[in-house]
């Protein structure tokens, strides 16, 4: 054990060390026709912490073949020499983790490399590197499909927060492919084989085509009552907070880099960027602008308790305890009408709140401000606001 403690040591002094955000271990997808990869699955995610095990990994970079090397991250296949000599370097904590893999998990993950040599499972048949090491040490534009699935798990994992990462670029590096299962295939590879597949009966049953796998793929999630009712409806990269989400099918939908912080019900669409506070109910085709496209690039936030009426579009940030109605929008400029007496009731819970003397208000003036009720007028048709006084509490049994 002194050993291997003075061999970290050593490594990290060193003057080429670079500790990294983020590193890990991966099983590689790539494609048969274009080389690439498809899909990258981490077993475990080391995300600030571990850096013992990411200095022997990092020391080990001479036996494996360099796949991407930046300032901003690094990508090794991992070869037959790397395995062996990562075994020799972690001897001190095999007996353990034998008896108990989740005792040392970076162990765990070197013991499984070994079962793949022995099973002659390192390489893919066309000779690529199945197993691949990759590490991020600054959040910049991600320059390989590796660093982008960390990325999307250290999101998902919550190891990272919401937004907090540099996302930008990710779809160009991702393929767009076919989902059987969690197997992608390549489109060009399923017309080039279709006849053969087909005729012997072995078309793979397609789930779905896109850039990215669903959260349930890639995620066990990290809480007994979270519910997912529909695999479709979350993709890889969401956050379900930290227990009691539900989403139930039919409309509801999560993007990446977006989620709940908490218990919430979802049956309506949270968008790419936007967060939902715990405590909140997404009513049924509910939807919450996101900043992918349609021209919002302000990512929208929806406070604690609040409750978003069904067929509701809500284009701009909520505070705690809001409520919007079912089947109207929410948007920056759409116009509200607050009476005198409910302005002042909204500037005692919301300070800076400045009651307007023409009673109009629009979206954006309303942004983030707790405990407003929007509302339609039903008799005029007039968009109204005014504060709220109904508790928004969720079905406890079902959270």
């Amino acid at each position: 054990m002194n050993q291997f403690k003075a061999k970290v040591e050593a490594i990290q002094s060193s003057p080429n060390y670079k500790q990294p955000i983020g590193f890990g271990i991966c099983f590689a997808d790539v494609g048969v026709v274009s080389n690439k990869v498809l899909q990258a699955t981490y077993p475990v995610l080391n995300w600030g912490e571990n850096f013992g095990s990411y200095a022997i990994f990092s020391a080990l970079r001479e036996e494996c073949e360099v796949l991407e090397d930046s300032a901003s991250e690094l990508v090794l296949g991992i070869t037959e020499e790397f395995v062996i000599k990562a075994l020799k370097d972690f001897a001190p904590f095999i007996a353990e983790t034998q008896a108990n893999p989740n005792a040392h998990k970076n162990v765990a993950i070197v013991l499984e490399l070994q079962r793949a040599l022995q099973e002659d499972r390192i390489y893919t048949e066309n000779g690529d590197f199945r197993y691949r090491f990759c590490a991020i040490y600054e959040d910049v534009q991600c320059k390989s499909v590796e660093s982008a699935y960390m990325k999307l798990l250290a999101l998902s994992l919550g190891k990272a927060p919401l937004r907090s990462l540099y996302l930008d670029g990710i779809f160009g590096l991702l393929s767009n492919v076919a989902w059987s299962g969690n197997v992608p295939y390549e489109l060009d590879w399923l017309r080039d084989n279709e006849i053969a597949l087909k005729m012997r009966g072995e078309f793979p049953a397609i789930d779905f085509v896109d850039k990215f796998p669903r959260y349930l793929m890639q995620v066990i999630p990290q809480f007994d009552n979270i519910r997912l009712l529909d695999t479709a409806k979350t993709r890889f990269g969401a956050y379900l907070g930290t227990g009691g989400y539900t989403q139930m099918p039919g409309a509801s939908y999560v993007n990446f880099n977006a989620g709940a912080m908490g218990a919430c019900m979802n049956e309506g669409r949270i968008s790419s960027s936007v967060i939902v506070g715990e405590g909140s109910d997404v009513g049924g085709g509910a939807s919450i602008l996101g900043v992918l496209s349609g021209g919002n690039s302000d990512p929208i936030s929806i406070g604690k308790n609040c409750l978003l009426g069904v067929n509701s579009s809500t284009g701009i940030s909520l505070g705690d305890g809001c409520i919007v109605d079912g089947g109207i929008a929410v948007l920056a400029g759409t116009v509200f009408k607050i009476t005198e007496e409910e302005a002042k009731k909204l500037a005692e819970i919301n300070p800076g709140f400045v009651v307007n003397a023409t009673g109009l208000y629009k979206g954006r003036d309303l942004s983030g401000k707790n405990g407003v009720h929007f509302r339609q007028n039903a008799k005029t048709g007039e968009m109204i606001a005014f504060r709220s006084n109904r508790k928004i509490e969720l079905n406890a049994a079902l959270h």
